[in-house]
């Protein structure tokens, strides 16, 4: 059975990872996948945005699935041309994935489905956000409207940000085609959890809810970044809680693009804000999260392809979904510089040791071979993920291992779980 997963981050590294571990033993496919996919299966030299080579390789080796990890492809419309090809895809088709591709749409279908989320202003234009700014209460958030991988979220304390933010998106064009338009938002107050489900069009299944940390410094501080660390269970975490999100968020959402004519099949990830007023929705993503999902994924005791499969065939049963009842904490190591100039080409060592540790594994994400040796090939080099009774236990399991990994200006946050930690 072939299985073929796009992409060559972290995601794709930790879903290779457990497809591999499948009782079916999938023969594993990624494209482009990286230095770690490479010891699970074969890579493909294809790029994940290559959408015609991507097709043209699919229609030929006819896998059973194909797992589409990044966003792009999917706002791009892979799934829709696989789907075209007659084959199985876990991921949404293109109208689906504007949930993540247009946060103003994302707003559209949250508005009509009366899903709770911060109030927010499109804008086309720079001097009319800039007018709105002028009587704008502060803090507030600026949002470019489209894929900026993970950085298009400026939050502001004053003005002057603000007007920086505008400016960054809409005038120097930082976040390129994603900031020609901007949603200005209420800037809301609480924890952020990640709430990610499985969707077979109809029903919506949740995984087990984690906490990333976006910013770059501890104690939340500095740019945003693609994710520097991650950890489930979270907290909030009960029956009550995955009933409510159940109820409010995900259920009216599905029933909502189904009124539209819509059907989600795959993951659909919600990040929430916990405020006094119940959980509302800052984002919706159309896929796994990076690094949520090497937190998650770790912690499922069952296979994960018949529940991936069921998506594509709207057959989604609870009974697909056994979780490990231990904790799970994954600390990002980045290059020196994320998340703006970094560093490409130096050595990665201590990677063996740390992955000989109990309940560790590493997952690549910029990581090359170079004559055979491992090298650093991009902002968010590995994550370490570890397994502990509790939370404090794999916390410090996460951080023994990191720290055995050594390369030129390497950085990672020392906090990962502290909210959690502190709250108890």
């Amino acid at each position: 059975m072939k299985i073929l997963i796009i992409g060559g981050g972290g995601r794709e590294h930790a879903l290779a990872w457990k497809l591999a571990r499948d009782s079916a033993r999938p023969e594993i496919f990624c494209a482009p996948g990286n230095a770690g996919t490479a010891a699970l299966g074969e890579n493909l030299p294809i790029r994940a945005d290559d959408l015609p080579a991507l097709s043209a390789w699919a229609r030929g080796a006819r896998p059973a699935l194909t797992v589409i990890g990044p966003e792009a492809p999917l706002c791009a419309g892979l799934a829709d041309l696989l789907h075209a090809a007659g084959l199985r895809v876990f991921g949404p088709v293109q109208s689906a994935a504007r949930l993540e591709g247009s946060k103003l749409f994302a707003k559209e279908v949250l508005a009509a489905a009366g899903v709770p989320t911060a109030a927010a202003r499109p804008f086309d234009s720079a001097a009319e956000a800039r007018a709105y700014l002028r009587d704008a209460r502060l803090p507030l958030v600026v949002k470019a409207d489209g894929l900026a991988a993970g950085k298009g979220v400026l939050i502001c304390q004053t003005a002057a940000e603000a007007d920086a933010a505008v400016d960054a998106a809409m005038v120097r064009n930082e976040f390129g085609a994603a900031g020609r338009r901007v949603l200005i938002e209420e800037c809301l107050a609480g924890n952020e959890i990640s709430v990610l489900a499985l969707v077979d069009g109809r029903r919506a299944l949740l995984l087990p809810p984690a906490q990333d940390h976006k910013r770059i410094g501890d104690g939340d501080r500095g740019k945003n970044t693609g994710g520097m660390g991650a950890y489930s269970p979270a907290p909030w975490d009960t029956p009550d809680f995955r009933a409510m999100v159940l109820d409010t968020i995900f259920n009216p959402t599905l029933r909502e693009l189904s009124r539209r004519g819509i059907e989600y099949r795959g993951v659909l990830y919600a990040g929430l804000m916990l405020t006094h007023a119940g959980p509302q929705v800052l984002e919706f993503n159309c896929r796994f999260g990076d690094p949520e999902t090497q937190a998650i994924l770790p912690r499922l005791q069952s296979d994960l392809l018949p529940a991936l499969a069921a998506c594509s065939a709207g057959s989604l049963d609870d009974s697909l979904l056994e979780v490990n009842p231990a904790a799970c904490a994954c600390v990002v190591l980045a290059a020196g510089g994320y998340p703006d100039q970094y560093r490409k080409g130096d050595l990665i060592t201590g990677l063996e040791a740390a992955a000989a540790l109990p309940d560790t594994v590493i997952f690549h994400a910029g990581v090359k071979l170079d004559a055979g040796r491992p090298v650093t090939d991009g902002g968010r080099v590995l994550s370490v993920s570890a397994l502990g009774a509790d939370l404090p236990a794999a916390v410090t399991h996460a951080y023994r291992a990191a720290q055995l990994i050594k390369f030129n200006g390497v950085h990672m946050r020392k906090d990962i779980g502290a909210r959690a930690l502190n709250a108890g």
